[in-house]
């Protein structure tokens, strides 16, 4: 177990080489969840997450300590970058394995930080076991991304400042993946805001630490199934899990709407483009998963997002935020139908943004055609509404998910 006094040193350590993400409240977030909510937003810190914090902290003293010494990591993406930064910092050689299959920005972004990184075809899990091979077999030193209690202390001086940029905090709420962050920042909340709660969030989809907190010991899941694979973590520690017990309140889940959602408020109302992972605190407040009224402050991780999949995961936000639909509507196939539906969907002042227009079908008769409509909404009462009217208009329309 780290203590306050570790992260202090980390902190001290990590003074000349961090970026400053002060804790401000968020006016917009505030009027949403009904509460004074602040943000950390750590997708603003070098190689936009807070993992420099922790692996620095475990590099520069090795390279202290063996000058000549490399290390090596895996990751998919902000572990990579973190280790490669601090590595490149401390004056050592890194190699990183990640998946063939990682977002080329990562992958770039890795390489351009010094290090020597090697595609596995396979998973994270293959890529760890290949780096820990690599060690052995090269005398380097590997760098786990959660367990290990330096990396654990560089990540808790977000728990410092949080103390010391919103004193009056009466809940911090924070990602999960493996525990690393959640072990540093409740660690340094317990000590400095022991009134403050810390809340844990993690995807529905991928609930390592809260099926290993329901087991008293880490639970290896099946499988992980998250647009979040910042924190799509199979397996947590013993160590993460030890400190998650002493100091951790609650640990929430959000599903996949949920997070886009957030992600896409925190896009038009703060102008911050953030990663799913980055984005569950936010989403956890959003859907009302963190209880009480008090001040909370949401610890956003990271901002480390694919411009291919941040157009996916908006246009999946939007849906989920019912700012569009798209509709199903069988009409008589006769002269004048489509344009009597077009009609109707100009009277409710309805954007088109698609028309299909289909003859053939699975479903339906010789005498009818299938148009599918995708139409810009305001909300979800409002798409609602608009299926409905066009019901009571005679039309047979409905809602294709």
């Amino acid at each position: 177990m780290i203590t306050t006094g570790d992260i202090e040193d980390a902190a001290r350590r990590l003074a000349p080489v961090i970026r400053a993400t002060p804790t401000a409240r968020s006016g917009s977030l505030s009027a949403a969840c009904g509460r004074p909510v602040l943000c950390k937003p750590e997708h603003l810190q070098r190689t936009g997450s807070f993992k420099i914090r922790g692996a620095y902290n475990r590099i520069s003293r090795l390279a202290e300590e063996r000058p000549s010494a490399a290390v090596v990591a895996a990751s998919a993406g902000n572990h990579a970058q973190g280790v490669a930064l601090a590595a490149r910092l401390s004056g050592l050689a890194a190699t990183i394995f990640m998946p063939a299959n990682a977002s080329l920005p990562k992958l770039s972004a890795t390489r351009s930080y010094g290090a020597d990184v090697v595609t596995i075809a396979g998973s994270v899990e293959d890529c760890i076991a290949e780096a820990r091979a690599f060690a052995t077999e090269n005398e380097a030193v590997y760098v786990p991304p959660f367990d290990d209690p330096l990396v654990i202390a560089g990540q808790g001086t977000i728990g410092l400042e949080i103390a010391a940029e919103a004193p009056r905090a009466d809940v911090v709420v924070v990602p999960v993946g493996g525990g690393g962050l959640i072990a540093g920042v409740a660690t340094a909340i317990h000590d400095r805001l022991g009134s403050a709660r810390v809340i844990g969030v993690e995807a529905s989809g991928a609930t390592a630490m809260l099926e290993a907190t329901r087991a008293g010991a880490p639970v290896l899941l099946d499988s992980v199934t998250t647009m979040a694979d910042g924190i799509a973590v199979r397996r947590v520690s013993e160590l993460t899990l030890a400190h998650v017990t002493a100091y951790v309140d609650e640990i929430v889940t959000v599903d996949e709407e949920e997070i886009s959602r957030a992600m896409l408020f925190l896009l038009e109302r703060s102008k911050w483009v953030v990663e799913p992972a980055g984005a569950v605190g936010v989403a956890a407040l959003l859907a009302g998963k963190v209880p009480g009224t008090g001040s909370a402050v949401a610890v956003i991780s990271g901002g480390n997002v694919d411009a291919l999949l941040l157009t996916r995961l908006v246009g999946h936000g939007l849906a989920a935020a019912g700012r569009y639909l798209t509709l199903r509507i069988v009409l008589p196939d006769r002269p004048g139908a489509l344009a009597a539906l077009t009609a109707a969907v100009a009277e409710l002042d309805l954007n088109v943004l698609a028309v299909d227009h289909h003859r053939s079908g699975t479903h339906l008769d010789l005498d009818e055609v299938e148009v599918l409509l995708t139409l810009e909404t305001r909300d979800p009462e409002h798409r609602d509404a608009i299926v409905n009217i066009l019901a009571d208009q005679g039309f047979r329309a409905s809602i294709l998910t």
